[in-house]
């Protein structure tokens, strides 16, 4: 069975002694990051999936305010709910962190009740929340992510990328002579095509921040985060070797029994002024390539 992956928290507190009174207090149900700086704080959250942000409002150089404005000003982290951590008890400055975008306060010296069930409940809203966006967000015949998850994920880590500096590698994939195979066996039997193959594709990847999506038709595709080209072929490989383990039977093919797929990939490092369209038009060129090269293979151009 596979473990249920914990909510992941992120605690910004300049005091090393409130960090670690709340880690301990919250990590034997949640994982736990912690920052002890505004800059800090951000480049976390740029780089994780985070479900909740408890953050100080004293810090010197940037404090909790400005690292939560920078938060709700940033398209793909704005979501994120932040907690304030406070001594502060005055109405006024409880009113401008909401207004801010904070979701709710705890105020120091901590009441370990107060702080865990505050905690629960927000972790209990984001996991709702997420869980509507998912439903809109899922492919309904495959029940993986669809196109609109597909490009919205791949906008976020576009950005994400740039800010950071990091590779992006994406995966076009396309099923062999699907139409014959269609054809042949009857669209139902398509349709349990593609269901096996997204299912037993997705369990590959286990990444948070990697992204395996219902492109349209047979097509599939990878958003492959902080990932170069190296990493990028490991990945194709498990799936080529996967669509020979699966050995869905197909009579129709000139290239081999059984169902099989061509793959292009494209990794390279994003810059400002590059536009997320320049990896996915060398991913569709080089999938162009597997197919006039005979199909079954991978496509990829060195670095």
């Amino acid at each position: 069975m596979v473990q249920q992956q914990k909510p992941l928290i992120l605690i910004v507190d300049d005091s090393p002694v409130n960090s670690h009174k709340l880690s301990t207090l919250l990590g034997s149900e949640y994982d736990i990051k912690t920052a002890n700086n505004g800059r800090s704080a951000l480049k976390i959250a740029a780089r994780e999936k985070l479900d909740l942000i408890l953050l100080d409002i004293m810090m010197p150089e940037m404090n909790g305010y400005e690292v939560c404005q920078k938060l709700k000003n940033d398209e793909i982290l704005k979501d994120i709910p932040v907690v304030f951590i406070t001594a502060k008890t005055e109405d006024e400055s409880e009113t401008y962190g909401l207004e801010l975008g904070a979701v709710d306060y705890i105020t120091k010296p901590f009441n370990p009740n107060i702080v865990k069930l505050r905690v629960k409940n927000q972790i209990q809203l984001k996991l709702q929340q997420d869980i509507l966006s998912q439903m809109t967000l899922m492919d309904g015949l495959t029940q993986i992510s669809n196109r609109r998850a597909f490009d919205a994920h791949l906008m976020r880590e576009w950005k994400r990328a740039i800010r950071i500096g990091s590779s992006i590698s994406m995966l076009l994939m396309d099923i062999d002579f699907f139409k014959q195979y269609n054809d042949n066996y009857g669209h139902i039997a398509g349709d349990d095509c593609l269901k096996r193959i997204a299912s037993e594709v997705n369990f590959l990847h286990k990444r948070p921040l990697d992204l395996f999506a219902r492109y349209g038709g047979e097509e599939f595709a990878s958003i492959l985060a902080n990932t170069d080209l190296n990493g990028a072929k490991i990945i194709a490989s498990k799936i080529l070797a996967c669509m020979s383990t699966l050995n869905i039977p197909h009579d129709y093919s000139s290239v081999a029994n059984h169902v099989t797929c061509s793959i292009g990939i494209a990794s390279l490092i994003p810059e400002h002024g590059m536009t997320h369209d320049q990896l996915i038009q060398k991913a569709d060129h080089l999938l162009y390539q597997a197919k006039e090269n005979g199909r079954n293979r991978m496509e990829y151009l060195d670095n």
